[in-house]
């Protein structure tokens, strides 16, 4: 397949793939970032990003683990063909595939098992709607409740597998309440801090199906209060950025 001209397109560049970001109404962010370098993929070999967009943390995974296969599916055409385009120009191409359409479909119709499934899923239950369908769909719970997403894990994450993904606090903690009552079970809980100053604003949370104790949550914070990035935050980050 030919590769995209990424030097005229908007895209976002990091230190061993470039992500075309200009159809996708989620841009490359911090949270994505976050998460593709948070999760636990050392041992994994079939892993699912549900609602992919521009496939940033898919391969984010796929750089970080050698010989997983990764499969990304997303519900937004456009979004779609973007992530098409930037699974063609990663190095490791082969080990990533592509799924048009809702989660709650694939999940009623795969046989596919994943051991490791990730998610930057939408988060806003109410408030008002902008003009662009691709934003609202993306961060908006209309098209992907979380009840559904969490009855789409339960069908296709293996026995022994997890499920990680990040949302801001309050949605996480309700996050949290609708799967333990799918028995699905905290097993690790990253709170994010903007700056030591500032409250909390997003959880990063695995997911497993064997009931364990309540683990102590460990925290991660951005930035410095000069607003210079933390040695914590560059540590998690620095096979990606360019800039650490």
């Amino acid at each position: 397949m030919k590769k995209p001209n990424i030097k005229q397109r908007a895209q976002f560049e990091f230190k061993s793939f470039t992500l075309l970001q200009e159809k996708c109404a989620m841009k490359v962010g911090t949270d994505g970032v976050l998460l593709g370098a948070w999760v636990n993929c050392a041992d994994n070999k079939n892993i699912l990003d549900i609602g992919c967009g521009t496939g940033l943390i898919g391969i984010m995974l796929g750089q970080r683990n050698s010989t997983a296969n990764i499969t990304g599916i997303e519900i937004d055409k456009e979004a779609f063909e973007e992530y098409k385009e930037n699974m063609a120009g990663a190095p490791w191409a082969n080990r990533l595939k592509g799924v048009l359409g809702p989660i709650q479909d694939y999940s009623r119709t795969s046989d596919q098992q994943y051991d490791l499934i990730v998610s930057n899923p939408p988060f806003f239950t109410g408030g008002t709607f902008t003009d662009n369908s691709g934003l609202n769909a993306a961060k908006h719970t209309v098209k992907l409740p979380h009840g559904d997403l969490i009855l789409s894990i339960r069908r296709l994450l293996a026995k022994d597998g997890t499920f990680s993904l990040i949302l801001p606090y309050m949605e996480g903690l309700r996050f949290m309440e609708l799967a333990e009552r799918a028995d699905l079970h905290v097993k690790r809980i990253t709170e994010v801090f903007p700056k030591a100053s500032l409250a909390i604003n997003r959880l990063m949370i695995e997911f497993g199906w064997e009931k364990v104790d309540p683990p102590m949550p460990t925290q991660l914070i951005i930035r410095e209060e000069d607003n210079s990035y933390t040695a914590a935050y560059k540590e998690l980050t620095k096979d990606f950025y360019l800039k650490f």
